[in-house]
């Protein structure tokens, strides 16, 4: 199981911001996250930014390409709005 960490304390990103190197960092771990290579067990994943620190995210991309494994697990609108958000980019 995933689960996307979301924390009052993270940095809440704006349209304004233009960050531009991000990572996925897995806090169970304590590294990076990559899909299937950041150890075994649960992971908890949150968005690192090179110049903000841990920033919440909602949705992103590991739920568009995984939306089966992460909890809370997307609703059929939410799915269906971030495919809508990843065509248009």
């Amino acid at each position: 199981m995933t689960l996307i960490v979301r924390d009052p304390g993270f940095y809440e990103p704006t349209d304004e911001d233009d960050c531009g190197d991000f990572s996925y960092f897995c806090q169970s771990h304590d590294r990076l996250y990559q899909r299937e290579a950041c150890g075994e067990g649960p992971h908890l994943v949150a968005l690192r930014c090179e110049e903000h620190g841990p920033e919440n995210m909602w949705p992103q991309p590991l739920t568009l390409m995984f939306p089966e494994g992460f909890e809370p697990p997307l609703s059929e609108v939410q799915l269906s709005w971030l495919h809508a958000e990843w065509d248009a980019a």
